[in-house]
């Protein structure tokens, strides 16, 4: 019943939680009608989202989300100190990592995870030839970068998700 009536429940949050804050008033009227938009706004859309994989390893999850959190501050401190520095230090490149990943999904998903993570930037995700085109801030070897991006996250994903 609950799932019927909220299929994407964290999008319902966030369309009440929007609503709220725009209309920055709480009477019960708008707050009804936040509570009707926060219904129905997911059960439209419901056509356009992708039935994400199953989560096979949550306890592989849970590191992973550990790995990807450490590295997010390290490359914080790494891309602050060059771009303190001197500029012409910086090797800019674009590379292409080839997936081995075949689940648009947990694709995107590693897209977002390489843009997320400071120093590096998802360009497109070719399904077609299963390749993810990225931004390196700095990448003197980017074999180097490939053999990182494989091992720290996509590696963990095909596990976590099980494709």
């Amino acid at each position: 019943m609950i799932h019927r009536l909220f299929p994407r429940p964290f999008l319902s949050l966030t369309v009440f939680l929007l609503w709220t804050v725009i209309t920055n008033a709480a009477p019960p009227g708008l707050l009804l009608l936040g509570a009707l938009l926060a219904i129905v706004v997911p059960r439209l859309t419901r056509p356009f989202w992708p039935d994400p994989p199953r989560l096979v390893r949550p306890g592989q999850a849970l590191r992973f989300l550990g790995v990807f959190a450490l590295d997010i501050v390290t490359a914080n401190w790494r891309v602050a100190r060059q771009v303190i520095g001197p500029l012409h230090r910086l090797s800019p490149a674009f590379v292409e990592v080839p997936l081995e990943l075949r689940d648009p999904f947990v694709a995107t998903l590693l897209a977002s995870v390489v843009s997320l993570t400071p120093g590096t930037l998802s360009i497109d995700v070719d399904r077609q030839r299963w390749i993810l085109l990225i931004h390196a801030l700095d990448a003197p070897d980017p074999q180097a970068l490939v053999r990182e991006i494989k091992a720290r996250y996509e590696s963990p994903l095909k596990e976590i998700f099980a494709c």
